[in-house]
């Protein structure tokens, strides 16, 4: 079943919610992944508007996603729920310009751990997954502006990516979220797990 709405606005959210919902009678798992890179550029260069829509995306669109699902998974006894985040502002913080998108997936992770802790006694399992580079298109959905301007110089001849020289693939990532989201993850929650290749590690 597909459904449409803009992540960011509250009423097509919860109509998408109902729908979905209503059809299945219940609700197990939920996988918030909509995001953006939105616009990286200096902080004095990024306008107020660019900000505000990113966070609006990337942060406000898992809050109601949550917000309206989270009621379905406390009726159906529990669930599991897997906030798709990002190495940048958990672990990487050399992405210069990135300020907007990083600060809303730092958030994110934030968002796990408060309502892993919040939910468990209704026996919701809530963790976020962190990947690095991806063969995804959110490129396509990035405005890069005068990065030179707050980029710090460092090559990286041998590549960035240790374990692969390359980057990963969504089907890396859906293999991590099928198994958060299993039973054979069930003592797990609160839990950010870094998908990269070790990406992170050497580039943070």
């Amino acid at each position: 079943m597909t459904l449409t709405a803009d992540v960011a606005d509250a009423d097509p959210v919860a109509r998408a919610v109902d729908d979905l919902t209503r059809r299945y009678g219940r609700l197990d798992i939920v996988v918030a992944n909509a995001g953006i890179n939105g616009v990286w550029a200096p902080i004095d260069e990024l306008q107020p508007a660019e900000w505000d829509r990113t966070i609006e995306i990337n942060l406000r669109g898992t809050f109601l996603t949550l917000h309206y699902c989270v009621p379905h998974l406390k009726r159906a006894g529990g669930g599991s729920i897997v906030i798709v985040s990002s190495i940048n502002g958990t672990r990487v913080f050399s992405n210069s310009g990135a300020t907007a998108y990083s600060c809303s997936k730092a958030a994110q992770v934030t968002m796990a751990q408060m309502l892993a802790l919040e939910l468990a006694k209704h026996h919701i399992r809530v963790n976020a997954v962190c990947p690095g580079v991806i063969g995804t298109e959110i490129d396509d959905n990035t405005d890069r502006r005068n990065l030179q301007a707050a980029k710090e110089p460092v090559e990286y001849p041998e590549g960035q990516i240790p374990l692969t020289d390359r980057p990963g693939k969504s089907e890396d990532v859906a293999e991590l979220i099928a198994f958060l989201v299993s039973d054979r993850a069930r003592h797990i929650s609160g839990s950010p797990v870094w998908i990269d290749g070790a990406q992170s590690l050497l580039i943070g």
